[in-house]
């Protein structure tokens, strides 16, 4: 019997998020511009003759937004990889990513998962072959497989690892009430009806990342789903406006929302930043980037 082993994999926050009018098969084209930063949830998993996944959150996050036992992405990754032979596993899942908060929470669980299976199974996927898989779990898989910084088209799991030489200090406030990213985008559809086909180019964002200025990357972010949340939260936009205020070279809804992220220009302006904001939004955390994707932490 093979050892129990944890892997980690990071949130992501979306840089520049371009949506398209929403297509015949339901899915929206994107192009995005995908950012891992040091928010974690670990996957461990041992050995076991039947299947189980079990859930610890950290002191800040609601389990309202959990999905049902049996219905968590990690139950898909274990159907999925089980096609070629994988056995039972008892799966432990250690969640510090903000549950339904845009930042991809599930999809970094899904592809922790993937690597710690594929490795307890003893299954040696080709990495090819690991991302078409994660593909079909979701559209931010993939990214959350290889981290750092990278592009997403298509529905954003056509996923590119871009050259990034900038460091980046981030604060991070997540809200109790999660959004769903399905309603998100159907609100998209009803106050964009005229969307253009294709979605806005990240081009800007790709200038700033590979000369890897905070101050460049600041004026260049874009979210096209950030008014929408706004719409359905309009207490976004204020945290916004205090973030910034406070020093933040710049606020951003993370994904679907309704976590909101500030770029700031060092990790000491991140912290004051952050102390500035704690008085209303106690939960407020600090995090830089880019960093890895899912990698094995520990074998015990």
């Amino acid at each position: 019997m093979s050892a129990p082993l944890t892997v980690r994999a990071a949130a992501k926050i979306n840089l520049h998020l371009g949506v398209g009018a929403v297509r015949d098969d339901g899915f929206h084209p994107l192009d995005t511009v995908y950012q891992a930063v040091s928010l974690y949830d670990d996957v461990q998993v041992e050995p076991a003759e039947e299947w189980s996944v079990s859930t610890e959150l950290a002191s800040y996050l609601d389990d309202t937004a959990l999905p049902a036992v049996g219905a968590n992405i990690v139950d898909a990754v274990g159907r999925l990889l089980r096609r070629s032979g994988g056995p039972g596993a008892k799966v432990q899942i250690s969640k510090a990513i903000p549950v339904a908060g845009g930042m991809a929470g599930g999809s970094a669980d899904a592809a922790a998962a993937m690597v710690a299976l594929d490795r307890l199974w003893d299954l040696e996927t080709p990495d090819e072959q690991l991302l078409a898989l994660a593909a079909e779990l979701g559209s931010d898989v993939p990214f959350a497989l290889l981290g750092g910084s990278a592009r997403g088209l298509g529905r954003g799991e056509l996923v590119t690892p871009l050259p990034d030489h900038g460091s980046y200090a981030w604060v991070v406030v997540p809200d109790e009430l999660g959004l769903s990213t399905p309603a998100v985008y159907r609100h998209y559809d009803k106050l964009f009806p005229d969307a253009p086909a294709e979605p806005r180019p990240a081009n800007r964002v790709l200038e700033a990342l590979f000369v890897g200025d905070s101050g460049r990357l600041a004026v260049a972010m874009h979210n096209d789903l950030e008014e929408v949340a706004i719409d359905l939260r309009p207490d976004l936009g204020g945290l916004l406006a205090r973030g910034e205020a406070e020093g933040a070279l710049r606020g951003l809804v993370s994904g679907s929302g309704p976590t909101v992220v500030f770029l700031c220009e060092s990790p000491e302006s991140a912290q004051a930043v952050a102390a500035a904001l704690q008085p209303q939004h106690p939960v407020t955390l600090l995090a830089h980037g880019p960093v890895a994707g899912a990698h094995l932490v520990e074998v015990m």
